[in-house]
This record gives structure tokens, C-alpha cells and sequence, in this order.
């Protein structure tokens, strides 16, 4: 089980092993400074052989869940729980790529924090007992999202520099009882936070807010220092949201700029890959825990990192409405053992 701590925060007290994680991404993610640890990359036009950028994403998850499981060694009727979850409307990535799969599912929308969501929720249902063996996936898809929330492709649209780019790949993650070389000790469950910002092109500085509060929980929460951590990684807020969540902390007497790294920041070049501020999305995260965070925590590289998925709370329905754009932020702590 486990048990609150804090005003935001639960501490595992029945260990919750990661016993295996997988990572499906594109071509463009797959040039990147991550490249060589992906997985599997993706063919140039991006459909994995599908008929649409929606089948497609569906298909990122497929992939990386069936690769972590392969992974943790176990066959999918075992599985007793999937947490799924992506950016478009009715989670619909998530629902056509999981059903294959026969196993209960929760449909989870947490913007590009979902896969915070999905390890945290998974964590709680192993811990508590309600399954031996869980699953957390997430994915994005450039193509989709453009569609979704911004312009068709071929319309051109300019991209200002605050803008990311959203990262088409899927993480998976099995979350069980029996010992691995990396666990999850503990979770900071994340506010929605809104500074009012408006601008869809600037998701860093919207979901910066969010990340500044969850950082500032958990440490408060479980009586640490950002010392106290080998790495605080957040999901994806790019160049820009990086800067706003040091000056943020920083007024809080918090300064985390010796052990912080980006999703966003490391999934791509921007020098050669012109991706302005970093990468975005669902799969971001994902994608890079799975990938490169996970085996470093495991290899006891890192003994324990706080990694914390960062969400902009945005429909293109508030969005065209006039909304601002909230946002969320999901912590969890992954040590090595």
C-alpha cells in the first residue's frame, strides 16, 4: 500500500517495480541527440503504414505497449490494467490502439502530462493491490496535433520561436510486484495552474506555472532538496519554459538549475533540426523516459529522479472561446535498487 504525505504527495510503502518500458517514435525523433536509444523509428511520411495520422498514432501505442511487454516478459491476458491516454479529442489514439488488446482500460487526458497521469494512477493500482501487472501509455503525433489544434500541413502556417514541436512517439511502461532494478517510491499529484496566458504557441511559459508548484509540492512534501534528487526532469517546456520555471522557483528560494533537464530540450537538435523552443506532446515525455531515462535510473547511473510530465490544458474549443491556457503538472520518483 501506501500512505499520504504531505498536502499533495503519497509514499509507497509496497515497492512498484518498472519492469519494462517501450519507446515507438518518428524519423525526425529518431535523427535526434536520442536516436540511438529509441526502440523503433519510423518511416519518412510518418503513417507507420496507415491510412491516416490518427491509425497511425494508434499504432505508436500498439507498438511500444507490445515492446514493453515483450520486455517485462509477460503476455497481455496478465495484464490486468492499461492507463492510456493522448491529445485528441475522446482520446482517440488511445482507444484504437489499445483495443486489441482485450484488457480493462482507463481513457486518460492529462495534456502532455498524461504520462505523469498514467504512471501515478498504474502506481497506486499495484501498490494497492488491484494488480499484479499494469500498464501506462502515452503517445502524440505531429501530424495529428497540427490537425487537432493548429492548421492543416498544407496550409503552411508560420511558427513563431516560442512555438514546440509536438513529438510524434509513444512511451509504454509495466509498473508490477516482482523486483526489477527501478521503482517507484513516491507521486506529487499536480494542481491545474493558470497564469492566464493565451498564446497556443507558447506552451512553455503556460506550463511552467504548473511545474514551478509541483517541484516546490514535492519537495516541501517529502522533506527534500533538489540535491536530494540525481536529476528533476520535467516533460516538455522547451527552451523558454525552462528559463520561467528557474525564476519562478528561484522566488521560492529554489534552485533546481544543477540537476534539471528537459524532455524537450534533449529529444531534439534545435541547431539542426529547427524545432525552436524543443519538443512537445504526449509521446515527449514518454518517449524519453522510457528510452533514456529508465535504463540510466536502472544501470544506477541515477539513484533517484523526480520526473514530472508537463500539461497545457487547451482545447481548440476554449482556445477559440478566448480561454486561457491552464496548466498541470504530474510528479513521480523513480529510484534505482
Amino acid at each position: 500500500m501506501g500512505h499520504t504525505i504531505g498536502t499533495q504527495s503519497i509514499e509507497f510503502d509496497t515497492s512498484v517495480y518498472v519492469l519494462g518500458a517501450g519507446s515507438v517514435v518518428g524519423k525526425k525523433e529518431g535523427e535526434g541527440p536520442l536516436g540511438k536509444y529509441f526502440d523503433k523509428v519510423g518511416p519518412e511520411d510518418g503513417l507507420f503504414g496507415c491510412a491516416s495520422w490518427e491509425e497511425a498514432e494508434s499504432t505508436l501505442q500498439k507498438d511500444a505497449l507490445t515492446i514493453a511487454m515483450e520486455k517485462s516478459g509477460i503476455e497481455k491476458e496478465k495484464l490486468r490494467l492499461i492507463y492510456a491516454g493522448d491529445l485528441l479529442a475522446q482520446t482517440i489514439a488511445s482507444s484504437f490502439g489499445i483495443m486489441g488488446f482485450h484488457r480493462p482500460v482507463y481513457g486518460l487526458y492529462g495534456a502532455c502530462a498524461t504520462m505523469g497521469e498514467a504512471l501515478s494512477l498504474a502506481s497506486m493500482a499495484v501498490a494497492g493491490g488491484y494488480g499484479e501487472y499494469v500498464g501506462a501509455v502515452t503517445s502524440s503525433h505531429f501530424c495529428s496535433a497540427e490537425k487537432e489544434f493548429r492548421f492543416p500541413l498544407a496550409y503552411g502556417s508560420q511558427r513563431p520561436l516560442s512555438a514546440t514541436w509536438t513529438v510524434t512517439g509513444s512511451g509504454a511502461c509495466i509498473l508490477g510486484t516482482r523486483k526489477s532494478r527501478a521503482r517507484i517510491t513516491g507521486i506529487t499529484t499536480g494542481k491545474i495552474v493558470d497564469f492566464g496566458l493565451k498564446d497556443s504557441y507558447n506552451m512553455g511559459a503556460c506550463m511552467a506555472p504548473a511545474a514551478s508548484s509541483t517541484i516546490e509540492a514535492n519537495l516541501r512534501d517529502f522533506g527534500r532538496k533538489p540535491e536530494d534528487y540525481d536529476r528533476i526532469i520535467t516533460g516538455d517546456l522547451g527552451e523558454i519554459g525552462q528559463k520561467i520555471l528557474f525564476d519562478l522557483l528561484k522566488k521560492q528560494g529554489i534552485d533546481i538549475e544543477g540537476q534539471h533537464m528537459d524532455c524537450g530540450i534533449e529529444i531534439f537538435d534545435n541547431e539542426t533540426q529547427d524545432t525552436h523552443a524543443g519538443g512537445s506532446g504526449c509521446g515527449c515525455s514518454a518517449a524519453t523516459f522510457a528510452s533514456y531515462i529508465l535504463p540510466k535510473v536502472e544501470k544506477g547511473e541515477w539513484k533517484r529522479v523526480l520526473f514530472i510530465p508537463t500539461g497545457a490544458l487547451l482545447s481548440k474549443v476554449s482556445y477559440n472561446e478566448g480561454k486561457s491556457v491552464p496548466g498541470i503538472a504530474q510528479a513521480v520518483v523513480v529510484e534505482h535498487c
